[in-house]
């Protein structure tokens, strides 16, 4: 096990706030993780992001707590598939592909045709469209939680839609 940091204490206000955040987030948060790796760890997950949260309580945008959470889930997530992954240096592949049947959130999709075409799209364009299908990002949500502007969010979500429909087509002609 590893250790964390203890948080330090907080005011009252920050106490509020905090309690707010994890009574209004942490169902879509625990789902977020279901989704993408095994559901066993999902609250131990969400729980760190929420640690998270606390420790850096000064940085998350009020405006915008959600997409900050998903954002920090995000490099929760990374960090915990490196713990977990025993394989040599020689074998790790040049580009962060991950083969669908290892891949949880893939594989939650029961569409042998649209896992594939998702596979196809690669890493970026299947997180953006799964964060706008899934958890219902799209605008300035989406763009804070890749860390983009919101035109580049959009513009990054129709890229993603237009490689998605084209790897759909192509899968569909005979």
């Amino acid at each position: 096990m590893h250790e964390r940091a203890e948080p330090q204490p907080g005011t009252d206000d920050d106490l509020a706030w905090f309690t707010g955040v994890v009574r209004e987030h942490s169902t879509a948060l625990v789902r977020y993780f279901a989704r993408r790796g095994p559901r066993q760890d999902a609250e131990d997950l969400a729980a760190d992001v929420f640690a998270t949260a606390w420790r850096r309580r000064d940085d998350v945008p009020r405006e915008a707590v959600l997409p900050w959470l998903y954002r920090t889930a995000g490099f929760t997530l990374a960090n915990h598939r490196r713990k977990i992954v025993d394989l040599p240096v020689d074998e790790v592949p040049e580009t962060g592909a991950v083969r669908v049947g290892e891949d949880p959130e893939l594989s939650a999709l029961f569409d042998a045709e649209l896992r594939g075409a998702l596979e196809s799209i690669g890493e970026r364009d299947r997180h953006i469209i799964l964060l706008h299908a899934w958890e219902g990002l799209d605008g300035e949500e989406l763009a804070a939680v890749l860390g983009i502007s919101r035109s580049g969010a959009d513009a990054a979500l129709s890229r993603a839609r237009k490689r998605l429909r084209e790897a759909w087509s192509e899968r569909m002609s005979f």
